[in-house]
């Protein structure tokens, strides 16, 4: 039996559809050429191993690769029963051919020769799942979050973004791909607690894909947004557990960036403890996002199979209760934040 299959967190929507999460699923981005180019047979690896170490979970978007991630998630998956796994994309980016001689820019390399232009309304979100479907080879994903509608990506244009979401009807597209079925939850997927505080205040989201702001290094939406998504049944997807990089190795990237000095000094603070009792920073960082209740899954993204096995292995390695009591005393996590259970782990 794989190692993580077993270890499923079924999640009720408000509406009352269920989904059956793996609480370890894969996040897509690496497989867009994020920083290094993959070959086709290197992509199609990378994808069996997840399903392989039981990850039934795949989150992916157009941004990530131009489409290119979509397409190998797509072409890998089609193989296998469309039942057996949930699958989420993403609206608010619509993919337009580069103009002769162009190139398209930005962190992924090798891409489709596609630029990106952000759409939030009705017809920027139709179009865009549409376009979605077709890369995926599907007729209907399982979830669709509005990507990155937030102040940090979107900077001067957010409150124009917001509009385009709210009274541009890109908002209400979704809910009617929702009532007709087409998608079974929708949501936001971003990088900040406020825009998901704002959408679970105005509209009615199902669920929200939050990256790197919930991990051992911050608990910012504790006792905010997932203490009312708790409250309202609203799920939640956590990206980003390592930070994007700087809880999984020393020489990695805090929010993509050079990490500043407070939390290299908190890093080394987690390591010292794990040293303590003998834990991987790296199992700390994925256990502890997850063990939220309102948490459905924890995605990081690999771009080797050895990285995906390693992760799947890390999601069950056993971490003692002291461990985490260590972590409250110390006042490196929120003594409130819930913390996994070694028994419930080791089942």
């Amino acid at each position: 039996m794989s190692q993580v299959r077993d270890h499923r967190r079924s999640f009720t929507t408000p509406a009352g559809r269920v989904l059956p999460f793996t609480t370890l699923g894969f996040g897509t981005a690496p497989l867009g050429n994020l920083a290094r180019v993959l070959t086709e047979e290197e992509a199609d690896a990378v994808l069996t191993a997840a399903w392989r170490s039981g990850a039934r979970y795949f989150d992916t978007a157009p941004l990530y690769g131009h489409g290119l991630a979509e397409a190998r998630v797509g072409r890998r998956l089609k193989s296998e029963p469309r039942t057996e796994f949930i699958l989420s994309t993403k609206v608010g980016r619509v993919l337009e051919p580069c103009a002769p001689g162009e190139e398209a820019s930005g962190p992924y390399l090798s891409t489709p020769p596609f630029r990106v232009r952000f759409d939030y309304t009705r017809d920027g979100v139709l179009r865009s799942f549409e376009d979605s479907l077709g890369r995926l080879g599907v007729d209907r994903v399982d979830i669709l979050f509005v990507h990155d509608c937030e102040p940090k990506t979107q900077g001067a244009d957010y409150s124009a973004r917001w509009a385009e979401l709210t009274r541009g009807g890109g908002w209400q597209a979704l809910a009617d791909l929702r009532a007709e079925g087409v998608v079974t939850a929708i949501g936001m997927g971003v990088n900040e607690v406020a825009p998901c505080e704002r959408l679970l205040a105005e509209l009615d989201p199902d669920i929200f894909l939050l990256a790197g702001r919930y991990t051992l290094l911050e608990q910012t939406p504790l006792h905010g947004l997932m203490a009312d998504c708790s409250r309202r049944g609203v799920g939640i997807v956590i990206g980003g557990p390592y930070n994007s990089g700087v809880l999984a190795r020393s020489s990695g990237t805090f929010d993509y960036a050079e990490p500043p000095p407070g939390v290299l000094g908190k890093v080394e603070r987690l390591q010292a403890v794990c040293d303590r009792f003998g834990v991987s920073l790296k199992a700390a960082a994925l256990q502890f996002a997850g063990a939220h209740p309102a948490v459905v899954s924890v995605i990081p993204g690999a771009q080797t199979p050895d990285e995906v096995t390693a992760n799947a292995s890390l999601m069950v390695e056993k971490v003692p209760d002291d461990f985490w009591s260590a972590l409250k005393n110390e006042r490196l996590i929120d003594p409130a934040a819930p913390t996994p259970r070694a028994e419930a782990l080791a089942c």
